[in-house]
């Protein structure tokens, strides 16, 4: 008998540059070894997750991370106290300093997680990626931190056009002169505050793995994809599993080395020509497209509770190749009482 567990999970913004959330979520409604009741938590409260009944059980607003993680763990406490939570499955960037730094006293409290430390978070950043590439003997192309103006107007003339110019969490536009880099400076610092960085563009076919470290040094997980169709924000809109034993090497050197914790994506470029693959990111979380994953028989969300809840969870040895996504956009019908509800209460 499958038992059943109460999962909060974040990222319930499905919208044109998705959070992870939602394909999360049905991957452990999914789960063969549990019934999972979800509860999402929000930061908005036109995040589409919140009115998707289906698969959200129940919702909660959190603070932003800005307001600092102590603020974050009140309010969990008391969504604990209404909820009792079995685990929880932060999916953003943004928000996984302040999950790394609360993961103790939620373990106290009875709610587990899987994240890997904050040295191994800091360790990918992208300001850091260089000397990530060169500690694992992994390809990364020529990369920049601007801290400032200043910084960037210095740094800016090491590198060759076409560049990228990155946020540190979100967003990366191409530049194709000193006007363009500037601009998207500018545009991103404003944003997403500093650092900004810079990277040598690579133009090639761009492929992703989604993965699943159990925080000892194990490859529980991995499943590779190449995008089929890019959005003009650089969102991978369809893609299909393939087999390269290249790309899931590299990804078992990352999750072996670091002993990382948790879901993690590679983002990499197969550069024309040569075919030699450069890594141009890590995101310490589940994909948008880790659903992905479940359909080719990799269930991570999955198994990422289960390691959490302390199960022995043996590593998948195979996934079908050839398997596709295509993402879709619907127009769902709410009732403007649950957004009133969500807005003012904080809860739905």
């Amino acid at each position: 008998m499958k038992k059943n567990i109460t999962i909060a999970v974040t990222g319930l913004n499905a919208i044109d540059s998705p959070g992870p959330g939602i394909p999360v979520i049905r991957a452990l409604k999914e789960s063969a070894h549990f019934n999972a009741r979800i509860i999402g938590l929000s930061y908005e409260n036109l995040e589409p997750g919140i009115y998707m009944h289906d698969l959200v059980d129940k919702t909660y607003q959190i603070p932003y991370p800005s307001t600092g993680y102590e603020t974050l763990l009140s309010r969990l406490s008391y969504i604990h106290s209404k909820e009792k939570l079995d685990a929880i499955i932060p999916t953003f960037d943004a928000e996984l300093f302040s999950f790394i730094k609360i993961g103790p006293r939620l373990r106290q409290m009875g709610i587990q997680s899987l994240l890997p430390t904050l040295e191994q978070f800091e360790e990918r950043l992208k300001g850091k990626l260089n000397v990530f590439g060169e500690k694992y003997g992994i390809e990364v192309p020529k990369s920049a931190t601007a801290y400032s103006l200043e910084e960037f107007q210095q740094r800016v003339h090491q590198f060759t056009y076409p560049l990228l110019v990155k946020g540190k969490f979100y967003e990366a536009y191409i530049a194709h002169s000193y006007e363009q880099a500037q601009s998207h400076f500018f545009k991103i610092s404003a944003k997403w505050g500093t650092p900004v960085i810079l990277q040598q563009f690579v133009k090639g076919q761009e492929v992703n793995v989604t993965a699943l470290g159990d925080g000892k040094g194990q490859l529980v997980g991995a499943v590779p994809m190449r995008k089929t169709y890019i959005t003009d924000t650089g969102k991978g809109w369809a893609g299909i599993s393939i087999g390269d034993e290249e790309l899931l090497e590299i990804t078992e050197r990352v999750v072996t080395n670091t002993r990382w914790g948790g879901g993690l994506e590679l983002e990499m470029i197969k550069e024309d020509g040569t075919d030699i693959l450069y890594l141009i990111e890590i995101n310490p979380r589940f994909p948008a497209w880790v659903y992905l994953a479940v359909g080719c028989g990799q269930n991570h969300p999955e198994a990422v509770v289960r390691l959490a809840m302390g199960d022995k969870v043996p590593p998948f040895e195979s996934y079908e190749i050839g398997k596709m996504f295509i993402r879709y956009s619907y127009d769902m019908i709410c009732d403007l009482k649950e957004f009133e509800q969500i807005s003012t209460a904080g809860e739905l």
